[in-house]
């Protein structure tokens, strides 16, 4: 009987071992994939903002002789107008009807929710896509609103919530309206 048991603890001690290392490789594959979709992310944002940049000079025309040259008022709206930001820098008094509607939405959900969420909840919550792709673009749109001071990452990386803007809530200057 004797030899049974410690075949038995020498397969159990193999499995042991199997397991550590298996549980090893899973904490290194997750690691490299945090890495490989913080990564992916700034792509998306570089590509969009690359393609903001090429299609705001594309659309930056010289003015006709004779014709008036439009130009951006602050606070004027979220019309698309030609060196106009579609997510201006927040700043106080700024009302979030300056954002365009999608922007709003998204602001909407964050109060809504009250705590931070993540791309795809927010996805969700908005009645979106939750399709990788789709994510990863509804990604790049938070990050916009984080860099201009709409939404705050500061629960942690890809968590999205409603920044305290001196002291108070984001919620009394920026209410979707």
């Amino acid at each position: 009987m004797g030899s049974l048991v410690d075949e038995l603890r020498r397969r159990e001690a193999a499995a042991r071992t199997e397991a550590e290392r298996l549980r090893g490789q899973i904490a290194e594959l997750a690691e490299r994939l945090a890495g490989v979709e913080e990564r992916l992310s700034r792509l998306v944002i570089a590509r969009e903002v690359a393609g903001e940049v090429l299609d705001r000079a594309a659309s930056e025309v010289s003015p006709v002789p004779g014709q008036p040259q439009v130009t951006a008022s602050p606070g004027a709206g979220p019309a698309a107008v030609p060196g106009m930001l579609a997510v201006p820098p927040w700043r106080a008094g700024l009302e979030v009807s300056v954002l365009p509607q999608d922007y709003r939405d998204l602001l909407e959900v964050a109060e809504d929710a009250g705590q931070p969420l993540r791309a795809g909840q927010i996805a969700a919550a908005a009645g979106l896509s939750t399709d990788r792709g789709k994510v990863e673009t509804l990604r790049a749109k938070l990050k916009r609103l984080v860099e201009r001071g709409w939404l705050a990452e500061d629960a942690g990386p890809g968590l999205f919530g409603l920044p305290a803007h001196n002291g108070s809530g984001a919620g009394e200057t920026a209410k979707p309206g």
